[in-house]
């Protein structure tokens, strides 16, 4: 198994375009929500408006989510920050979110379902289905989050598309890493994208108790390489995921023993507000009074959280501000995910 290093990186988030400077805004806190009209007004870390030569061409956006759509414009831009990529035999692993359609299409096929206010699965079979769009599918299936990306940039290697919200993302990493570390393939992109704005998404996780919490939206990519492959900006040390089904203190301690021998120097906190605490408690148990969150910068971006808190991680790194620094990963899922992220020297 040979060494992994990233090569290049990219992220789209309420920041706008671009994974440098990340380190530097989660470094100095802040935040960047405002009123989000697809929710009636609710603050949330939203990705402002992209120029159209950063954006997906129009006449594609009528098959994409929201996720899958940042999904192709964080694969683009990596890209074109690192035009000499083999992109053919490239693999691709993504931690998605659940379906995104347009709510116009899900409400008139909702419509069409119902007789004398029941819904029926007869009439949805025929009448529900037949008054949406037949493009529709490419919007409802989370697959295509990785899949839209993927065609677009021609990338043919391994690939999975890994349902995530949170932990998920640091697993879709760990498949990256593997995939080149044992050589199936040279180059791999490992990330996450996602949009916890949709009006469905938002009204689940308040069912499940959202108090505190800021939606958000966004991807981030990395590409990973052996470590012989062109400039690392630095090495991928680390994936783990402790499963929360086991106990939660059973996988904070997990969690810990692995900290501790990562010997992190700043730990970037993606968790969501129930969870927080138990966070920070166990970052500063391990590296006390370096420790930076980004929830008031990109909310609570679902697929997307662990990898815009990675690549903050690696802006730190090259920044010089931190030779070794663990992201921890606590969302909705209720699992505990780990990335570690070294620089050259410390390699």
């Amino acid at each position: 198994m040979r060494p992994v290093v990233v090569i290049a990186a990219s992220a789209v988030s309420a920041l706008g375009l671009g994974w440098r400077g990340l380190g530097k805004a989660v470094r100095e806190g802040g935040t960047s929500v405002t009123p989000c009209s697809a929710l009636g007004g609710v603050l949330a870390a939203q990705v402002p408006a992209l120029p159209p030569a950063q954006d997906v061409e129009p006449r594609q956006l009528k098959l994409m989510s929201r996720g899958a759509r940042l999904s192709c414009v964080a694969a683009r831009s990596l890209f074109r920050e690192a035009p000499s990529l083999p992109q053919e035999e490239m693999g691709f692993f993504l931690g998605v979110g659940a379906s995104g359609g347009a709510v116009e299409e899900l409400e008139a096929m909702l419509d069409a379902s119902f007789s004398q206010e029941q819904f029926e699965l007869g009439r949805f079979g025929t009448a529900g289905l037949g008054a949406c769009n037949p493009l529709f599918a490419f919007q409802l299936m989370n697959n295509y989050t990785l899949c839209h990306a993927a065609i677009r940039e021609g990338l043919r290697g391994p690939n999975a598309a890994l349902f995530s919200r949170g932990a998920g993302t640091v697993l879709a990493l760990a498949e990256a890493h593997h995939a080149v570390a044992s050589g199936e393939c040279d180059v791999a992109l490992g990330g996450g994208a996602d949009s916890a704005l949709h009006p469905v998404t938002w009204a689940e996780l308040r069912r499940e108790g959202a108090e505190g919490m800021v939606p958000g939206e966004g991807a981030a990519l990395l590409a990973l390489a052996a470590a012989d492959h062109g400039q690392p900006l630095g090495f991928l040390q680390r994936c783990e995921v402790y499963p929360g089904r086991q106990g939660l203190a059973r996988a904070l301690e997990s969690t810990r023993r692995s900290l501790q021998t990562l010997r992190p120097e700043c730990v970037v906190l993606a968790a969501t507000p129930q969870r927080r605490e138990a966070a920070r408690e166990l970052a500063a148990s391990v590296c006390p009074g370096t420790t930076f969150e980004t929830a008031a910068l990109f909310g609570e971006a679902l697929a997307a959280s662990a990898s815009l808190a990675a690549v903050a991680a690696l802006d730190l790194l090259r920044d010089g501000e931190v030779r070794r620094a663990a992201v921890l990963v606590m969302g909705p899922d209720g699992d505990v995910g780990l990335v570690g992220l070294v620089n050259e020297v410390a390699s």
